[in-house]
């Protein structure tokens, strides 16, 4: 009897593995470019389509380098969501490789674009750090789901109603941080220039050592602006970013007398148990980092470190007396025990 019931339990556990998994294969296969956008997709898709993204959490899609398992994926895909404005500028061989045969959405489409005041012809791809702009990305992620699976169309207007609201809710209450920030110090120095919707939006001056995409060389221009932005200004802090080397940011924030006022996130959502975990959570932590950041008093943050400076060099002035005077008090017990 107890064997009976042992097999009829695996037979249940076994047909509903086989349930899932064929729920699973059923489910439309959406390919996003970047975490951000998966996230979105994600949160409008819900359980019933099956979300994938090319360049994982804390790659950079600026430089990323797709691999014979993206080809893979992307021959699978039914749909796959680019952000288009030279942001993936792989995408476009990866998707001819692949045999890609599915739709593909452009999901920046409607947007405001910031051009480049460089190169013409050329925009700023990170449009998703304006919470405005992302209703627009969010809008297009429905509209794609919509026409790619007709028959969910009202699951995916619901959640696309409730995110909506989430995302309104957020733009407000970041213009609340950023506009508690002194006016004169709202001025923004970041490792790359993914910024600028953010402080168009925000009413935030924003400055950076590389240009809208990683793949830059620093130039020795783009460190003197910074200097004299530094120098002339009361701006307290600097900050890094988490797909990017902080190297050169750090060196130019001693070089200036001023701190690193934390990591912002920009191409690539963080851990999913991190502070920037989803697209509402990134945004929300970068408002917050930069508003304690750049909140700061630059005359007190140097007279701290003026302190802390003259503090170590009163204890190694210390330590070296101690040294000489043990070096003394050895050579008089040396000369009177030879004595």
């Amino acid at each position: 009897m107890l064997r009976r019931i042992i097999l009829v339990k695996f037979l249940i556990v076994l047909c509903a593995g086989f349930i899932l998994s064929a729920q699973t294969e059923d489910r439309p296969l959406v390919v996003a470019s970047a975490s951000m956008f998966a996230d979105m997709a994600e949160v409008i898709g819900g359980n019933l389509i099956d979300i994938k993204m090319i360049v994982p959490v804390g790659g950079d899609p600026h430089i990323y380098e797709p691999t014979p398992s993206d080809v893979q994926l992307v021959a699978r895909a039914d749909l796959v969501l680019r952000n288009g404005l030279t942001f993936e500028g792989w995408i476009d061989e990866l998707v001819v490789n692949s045999g890609f045969r599915g739709q593909i959405t452009t999901i920046t489409k409607g947007i405001d674009i910031i051009e480049s005041d460089v190169h013409e012809n050329s925009a700023d791809p990170h449009a998703w750090m304006s919470t405005r702009n992302g209703l627009i990305y969010i809008q297009n992620i429905r509209d794609a789901l919509v026409t790619l699976a007709p028959e969910y169309e009202a699951e995916f207007n619901f959640n696309y109603q409730i995110y909506r609201q989430q995302l309104e809710d957020l733009d407000l209450e970041i213009e609340k941080i950023i506009t508690d920030i002194p006016r004169h110090k709202r001025i923004l120095i970041t490792s790359h220039d993914a910024f600028r919707y953010f402080g168009r939006r925000y009413g935030v001056q924003v400055e950076a050592v590389l240009g809208t995409s990683t793949d830059a060389d620093v130039q020795t221009s783009d460190i003197r602006r910074l200097t004299r932005v530094l120098q002339e200004t009361e701006v307290p802090a600097l900050f890094i970013e988490s797909t990017i080397n902080p190297k050169l940011l750090k060196v130019l924030a001693k070089d200036n007398n001023v701190i690193i006022g934390g990591s912002l996130y920009a191409d690539s959502l963080g851990e999913k148990d991190g502070p920037a975990g989803t697209y509402v959570d990134m945004l929300r932590h970068n408002a917050h980092t930069i508003a304690e950041g750049l909140s700061l008093d630059k005359q007190t943050l140097n007279h701290e470190e003026e302190e802390e400076n003259t503090t170590q060099n009163y204890l190694l002035f210390g330590f070296i007396l101690l040294i000489m005077a043990g070096s003394f008090f050895f050579m008089v017990f040396k000369l009177n025990a030879g004595a």
